[in-house]
């Protein structure tokens, strides 16, 4: 089902995804037609939908294998690290440029806005995230890392917002230097860890 000959049908849907991935972050979403993306990855359009169902469709799939999540990246690599070491390390990173695969959260987000086709699995990519986020908050508060009065899901949503206008405000568009970045990202963790009742009240 939509192989090419010596490929099996998964390195078909892969070579798909890569090529996906290259001219959706080079054409945009709507700039890209299905035919340029087969082109592009060697096969026929047949192949293509044998795959994949529609553009919306090859748009997500290709953000979910390509898209960079630093996040996961980072738990997966050292499970084991401090949650607020985590999550700092991935906030300096966030006023870097990007590579390609950084350019294509802003295309899907851009398209769940006018198409409803990428907006519903958008929304439950960005559901997955957040969740991921939030879980990684609840066991640092569990572990008092962090302020157990606040709201995993505040400050998922707050991590959220950080990420997606990075990628919109490009270094190109405006740069900070990185330690004025550390600074700032250090700053805001004292006020998610947890408050220290004996400096509040003065006891010794």
């Amino acid at each position: 089902m939509g192989r090419i000959a010596g490929v099996t049908a998964a390195e078909t849907r892969e070579r798909l995804l890569r090529a996906a991935a290259e001219v959706f972050a080079e054409r945009g979403y709507d700039g890209t037609r299905v035919v340029e993306i087969a082109a592009a990855a060697g096969v026929s359009n047949g192949a293509l939908y044998a795959h994949f169902g529609s553009k919306a469709e090859l748009l997500v799939a290709a953000l979910r294998a390509h898209g960079r999540r630093v996040l996961g990246d980072l738990v997966a690599a050292e499970p084991d690290r401090p949650i607020a070491d985590v999550l700092l390390a991935v906030g300096r990173c966030l006023p870097r440029r990007r590579d390609a695969r950084g350019y294509l959260i802003v295309e899907a987000l851009v398209a769940a806005r006018r198409d409803e086709d990428v907006a519903r699995p958008m929304r439950d990519d960005m559901g997955e995230r957040a969740d991921l986020v939030a879980g990684l908050v609840r066991a640092a508060q569990s572990g008092g890392e962090l302020d157990p009065a606040l709201s995993p899901n505040a400050i998922a949503h707050f991590c959220l917002l950080l990420a997606m206008g990075s990628a919109l405000v490009t270094p190109d568009l405006h740069a900070v230097g990185d330690e004025e970045w550390a600074g700032l990202l250090a700053r805001l963790m004292t006020v998610l860890a947890p408050i220290d009742s004996t400096a509040q009240t003065g006891e010794t």
